[in-house]
Formats: C-alpha cells, sequence, structure tokens
C-alpha cells in the first residue's frame, strides 16, 4: 500500500478529540498534516492526495481549486447540507461522508435522554430540589406510549431499540424498505413511507427527527402537522435545525399546544438564547452535543481511514455522496 499525503482541515474549536483521533488512525500509515490557517492556501495543496474536511463546513472553494492533485475529499462527518458539494463535483474530486452508523449510537443516546428528562419532567423537577420542594411534579412512565420516528435509518432504529427497552410502542417512515432482518429483528409496530408522515405524528407521545436535511424536508415540521400532534406530545430533534419551522415550533410551545420539546439543533447556531421558549419548564435543550461522544470521534476516524487506504490501493472509497 502506498504512503499518501494527507491534509485535515480542523474546526478550530472542535480539535479535541476529533483531530487527534484522525491523526493517530491515519498516521501510522500516510502523512497527514493539519491546514495552517495562517498560511497560504495554495502550497499547502500541493500534492495532496486525500483531503479530511472536519464537519465538510471547513473547505472553501479556493482550497477546492487548489487541491489540483486530490482524489478523494473526505467529509469528516455526516450531514453535508453545507457543503459545496456541486463545485467540488466539477472538479471530478471524489467526495465521501461518515454516514448515519458512525454516530448513531450518540444520537440514539441523546434522543432517549431527552424524552426521559421530558416524561419525568427534569426542569420542574431540578427547581423543586433547589426550592426543596418534594415528591412533586408527577412523572409519566413511557410504558405504553407511543415514539413516532420520521428517519428510520442507524440513528432512528438505534433509538427504537432503546426505546423498545422501556415499553414503548413504535411507529415509523422511512424512504426506503426497511430490510427484512432489520423489522424482525426491532419488531417496530408500523413502518410506512413519507406518505404516512400525518399518521405517525397524530399517534406519537414523542416524536424524533432522524432525517437528513434537503429540498424535500426543510421545514418538514411546520405548523400544519404541529396541529396533528397530541397536546401532550413532545418533538424531539438531535439531526438539523432546519427540518423544523422554528417560529411555528415556538408559538406551539409557548401556546401549549404540544406538550413540550428536545431540542439538540437549531436553523441558527448559536440560537438566540434569550428567546422566552427556553425558558418553558416544558423544553429542554443543548448546544449540537448529540453527536459529540467519544465514540463517535473514533468511529469517523477509523472510518476516514479506512477510505485513505482504499484510495491508497487503488480502490473505490466507501460512502460516496458525489454520484
Amino acid at each position: 500500500m502506498r504512503r499518501l499525503s494527507v491534509l485535515l482541515l480542523p474546526l478550530e474549536q472542535l480539535r479535541s478529540p476529533w483531530c487527534d483521533d484522525v491523526v493517530s488512525t491515519v498516521g501510522d500509515r500516510h502523512d497527514i498534516r493539519l491546514l495552517d490557517k495562517t498560511q497560504a492556501v495554495g502550497p499547502q495543496f500541493a500534492g495532496v492526495d486525500v483531503v479530511i474536511d472536519q464537519g465538510g463546513s471547513v473547505g472553501t472553494r479556493q482550497m477546492m481549486d487548489a487541491a489540483t492533485d486530490t482524489r478523494l475529499w473526505q467529509i469528516l462527518g455526516t450531514g453535508f447540507d453545507h457543503f459545496d458539494l456541486d463545485y467540488i463535483k466539477a472538479r471530478n474530486i471524489l467526495v465521501a461522508n461518515c454516514p448515519g452508523q458512525f454516530s448513531s449510537t450518540a444520537l440514539a443516546e441523546t434522543a432517549m435522554m431527552f424524552i426521559l428528562m421530558l416524561a419525568h419532567r427534569y426542569r420542574a423537577v431540578h427547581r423543586n430540589f433547589r426550592d426543596g420542594v418534594l415528591y412533586e411534579p408527577m412523572g409519566v412512565e413511557l410504558s405504553g406510549q407511543t415514539l413516532g420516528i420520521l428517519g428510520f435509518g442507524a440513528s432512528g432504529r438505534e433509538l427504537a431499540i432503546r426505546a423498545k427497552a422501556c415499553g414503548m410502542r413504535i411507529v415509523a417512515t422511512d424512504a426506503v424498505p426497511i430490510e427484512p432482518d432489520v423489522l424482525e429483528q426491532i419488531q417496530p409496530d408500523f413502518v410506512g413511507t413519507p406518505g404516512d408522515t400525518d399518521t405517525v405524528v397524530s399517534q406519537s407521545d414523542y416524536l424524533s427527527l432522524h432525517l437528513h436535511l434537503n429540498e424535500e424536508t426543510t421545514h418538514l415540521i411546520d405548523e400544519r402537522l404541529l396541529a396533528l400532534m397530541k397536546p401532550t406530545a413532545c418533538l424531539i430533534n438531535v439531526a438539523r435545525g432546519a427540518l423544523v419551522d422554528e417560529d411555528a415550533l415556538y408559538r406551539a410551545l409557548m401556546d401549549d399546544m404540544i406538550g413540550g420539546a428536545g431540542l439538540d439543533v437549531f436553523s441558527r447556531e448559536p440560537p438566540d438564547v434569550n428567546h422566552p421558549v427556553f425558558e418553558l419548564p416544558q423544553v429542554v435543550s443543548t448546544p449540537h452535543i448529540a453527536g459529540c461522544t467519544d465514540g463517535t470521534s473514533r468511529k469517523r476516524a477509523a472510518c476516514a481511514a479506512q477510505n485513505v487506504d482504499r484510495i491508497a490501493e487503488g480502490l473505490e472509497p466507501l460512502y460516496r455522496i458525489d454520484l
């Protein structure tokens, strides 16, 4: 296997452990270095075989133009809605990502955390603890509750496994047919197509989003779908903020039209933390950390390293998104 030149484009605020894991995983077989933003772009891309772009949001058109020797642009992340895919495709550079299975455990655990926090009214509980109030408020057991999952891919399936262990009923939709062995393993109560979204939304006590962001899914959760939710139902979003019409969601929460929300992602990040919706006791929020675990970092690094090796061996990379 030929030793390749690899350039890692880091997000400055997220270097550890993400970049450390990539360097340690790739560096024993290839020559890897980090982009120095204080230096000129062009010379740093000369002779680079593979670019690893942390999150897919670091690379610019100037960098893509400079990558004349590059055969693979590897995104160290799942989503690519913020990546200039059309521009780089015109330069005949292969592009791959680290798809959902590499962060599915972390996303599912965060979604399950939100469900449990909302069911047991964490914010009100914490306030009562600080105020010395015992025995209140009353929580809601998950057994027998219905969990709706929009997007029954890797993270949606991992969430279903965890929710089933709590006795929840699982209803879901996905754009592609689910493999029979997956259905046999998880045994959801219902899996339909996007055409069944209204049915799933209206049945759910908790509705969790696990979709890619694209033209069809942007603002999927709008005023109409929010009106279909039970007044006690809670929305969970660990996927992409723009899946939700946030103005409509905030109105629904402020007017008690739905039961609550667990939000890790937002259309604008960071969000306006002074918005009164974030003071509501039925809203729990985190700063886009659902996929930020040591396990996700190691798995994505291993995915990127596998593709670097494949390029070195003259093989096509896995998980291409430029086709």
